[in-house]
């Protein structure tokens, strides 16, 4: 596999820098609990489970977009409330505003990483639509070869805006027990139940899923501002570099008691927000 050709990004402006320090203080720092100035709501739905176990020393670590091979069949992803509520036009007509910046984040996780010597990778399955979820190429496909040679496989997501999203969160791999790098991210942006909807696809093949928040107001709003969309994405790629590093170098959590059950999810399945069950 070979990782995703990633350039760096045209240099900000003063504005745009300054831009940057407040929003990754804000990603650093939520407001008050269950809520981020930068993300929105974090998820409230149960979650028990805790990451108690060490990723190896150097483990790789693959980024994904969420759904950058399923556009334009089940699975796409989000519009987002802008194009779907305020007809704005797509960032990009060849694909849904959710992995325009599904990408735009992966790409730059895995500079700012490299950047910090972690071994770290993306991938891009260089074709946008791919029928067949067991192709070798898919993002399923390659997440599950990375997962299953003992790397740690974190697919990017933002969730569907309204009453059909949840919130910020982590939803760990299912093929292993939660690591520690799943507990520090989910302490960074939430927890989802590890059986949410039953179990997806993703975390069923040893990906875990981040969603970034929900893809309307203020973030969707920042993403989209031509005047701070750079500095958004930095910050939000700063915030999920700084709970890795947390991740792999945490000492053991202290628990007061056993885990309990998992949680789930009552309202059943959304494909518009995360990747179809397989």
């Amino acid at each position: 596999m070979k990782p995703w050709p990633l350039l760096l990004p045209a240099g900000l402006s003063f504005t745009g820098l300054l831009l940057l320090l407040s929003m990754a203080t804000a990603a650093d720092a939520p407001g008050h609990p269950g809520r981020d100035l930068l993300t929105g709501p974090q998820v409230t739905l149960e979650a028990t489970w805790v990451g108690l176990r060490r990723e190896r020393q150097g483990v790789g670590i693959l980024l994904l977009a969420g759904h950058a091979d399923s556009q334009g069949i089940e699975g796409a992803g989000t519009s987002g409330a802008a194009v779907d509520r305020r007809g704005a036009k797509p960032m990009d007509p060849r694909m849904r505003d959710e992995l325009f910046w599904n990408r735009k984040i992966r790409d730059a996780v895995v500079r700012q990483g490299q950047e910090r010597a972690l071994n770290i990778s993306g991938y891009e399955p260089n074709a946008l639509t791919i029928l067949d979820e067991n192709d070798p190429r898919t993002n399923w496909s390659v997440g599950r070869r990375h997962h299953d040679a003992g790397g740690y496989a974190l697919e990017i997501h933002f969730d569907a805006y309204g009453p059909d999203g949840y919130g910020s969160g982590l939803i760990p791999s299912l093929r292993r027990a939660p690591s520690r790098i799943d507990e520090s991210l989910a302490l960074n942006f939430g927890r989802y139940p590890l059986q949410f909807r039953g179990g997806l696809g993703a975390p069923r093949r040893g990906i875990s899923i981040l969603e970034i928040g929900k893809l309307e107001g203020n973030l969707e709003a920042r993403l989209r501002d031509p005047a701070s969309q750079d500095a958004v994405i930095e910050a939000l790629a700063h915030r999920i570099i700084e709970a890795l590093e947390q991740g792999l170098n945490a000492p053991p959590p202290t628990l007061s008691s056993q885990l309990g059950g998992s949680g789930s999810d009552p309202r059943g399945k959304d494909h518009r927000t995360s990747p179809e069950d397989g």
